[in-house]
């Protein structure tokens, strides 16, 4: 299924047309170098406007809503489950359905910065052997995306599972979610 909807179709029909009338308005130039300069220009505004188009209509045309978003840490596997329902709200079929989950350790969104937030292990040994290019620092916010619905038709629905490693240095953390869909 593709992507695209009837808005996007005739967004780039009428783009394609003024392309044509630009190609045409450059072929009556006399001027060879005017004419190539023309050329040229015509195309790569052309193309910007494609480009921008698509997400412009993407963004107004492609509506899905998240519901019932649950999380479950498994302590044995050291991993944090995602469970819930997207679906699609709008009047055109969607694609693709993104999820993107952030994990942030609660230090840095509440302000409450210590040393102990920015771990960094060092050693006498690692001072000598550059620790062979492996880095031993903690990162405090982790993002993920995952696919969690394909051709998604208006107002149908779809439940999804996803997983992934929770650092075990996380104590307290506050959790974003955002929904894409293209």
């Amino acid at each position: 299924m593709s992507s695209f909807n009837v808005w996007h179709y005739m967004v780039l029909i009428v783009i394609f047309v003024m392309f044509i009338i630009g190609i045409i308005r450059a072929m009556k130039e006399k001027n060879q170098k005017m004419m190539y300069s023309m050329l040229f220009t015509v195309t790569l505004i052309t193309v910007f406007m494609a480009v921008f188009s698509i997400f412009v209509v993407d963004k107004y045309t492609k509506h899905v809503k998240l519901y019932d978003l649950k999380n479950s840490r498994l302590l044995s596997l050291e991993r944090i489950s995602y469970t819930g329902i997207v679906k699609n709200v709008g009047k055109y079929p969607i694609g693709k359905v993104t999820l993107e989950i952030k994990l942030v350790n609660k230090g840095h969104v509440t302000g409450n910065v210590k040393g102990g937030n920015f771990y960094k292990p060092s050693g006498f040994l690692d001072f000598f052997t550059g620790s062979f290019g492996i880095d031993k620092s903690k990162p405090q916010t982790l993002v993920k995306k995952f696919v969690v619905a394909r051709n998604l038709k208006p107002g149908h629905a779809h439940q999804f599972y996803v997983y992934f490693r929770f650092p075990p240095y996380f104590r307290s953390v506050a959790q974003f979610t955002q929904l894409t869909a293209h």
